[in-house]
């Protein structure tokens, strides 16, 4: 497996790798390769990796800035993460989650923030903040992963292009 920035030639095997990931997600409305598509358009991805398994992208994932009602900042959100279904558990997405943490390190970033779930994403570090909040999301799966001193509070704003359905 290799992990690498994502290039031009890999747009349209992202967005069919993300659409399958999703497509039986039970809390996906699968959406995520629109938001993928939006967060491109604006030039908000910050970090976007691919897997390759024997010259085909199988797994994808993004970066992309977000905002914190208390000013901190560099701050950062994950997400989304996706993996073809036949590729999944095979640590490919553990893979490509661990190498854009480094690269958001490698940019000086204080952290990272992603909503999702605790299980899979405490084995990066991630824990849930009960200082940090983002509407309509409870509390155990707004989880934060923080490299500096700064310890953020308030609310997250992840990026427009989260919001599009299309």
């Amino acid at each position: 497996m290799i992990i690498r920035d994502e290039m031009q030639s890999d747009i349209d095997a992202i967005t069919e790798v993300t659409a399958a990931a999703f497509a039986t997600q039970p809390h996906s409305q699968q959406t995520e390769h629109f938001i993928i598509k939006a967060l491109r358009a604006a030039q908000a991805l910050t970090v976007s990796l691919v897997a390759e398994v024997d010259g085909k992208v199988v797994g994808h994932v993004a970066f992309s800035p977000v905002t914190l009602s208390d000013g901190s900042e560099p701050w950062y959100g994950l997400g989304p993460v996706s993996v073809l279904p036949a590729h999944q558990r095979q640590g490919i997405g553990t893979a490509l989650v661990k190498a854009g943490l480094v690269r958001l390190q490698a940019r000086g970033a204080q952290g990272c923030v992603l909503v999702g779930d605790p299980g899979y994403y405490e084995r990066f570090g991630f824990r849930s903040r009960p200082e940090l909040r983002h509407e309509g999301v409870p509390p155990e799966n707004l989880l934060a992963l923080a490299w500096g001193t700064q310890r953020p509070r308030g609310e997250v704003a992840f990026h427009p292009g989260f919001w599009v359905t299309e």
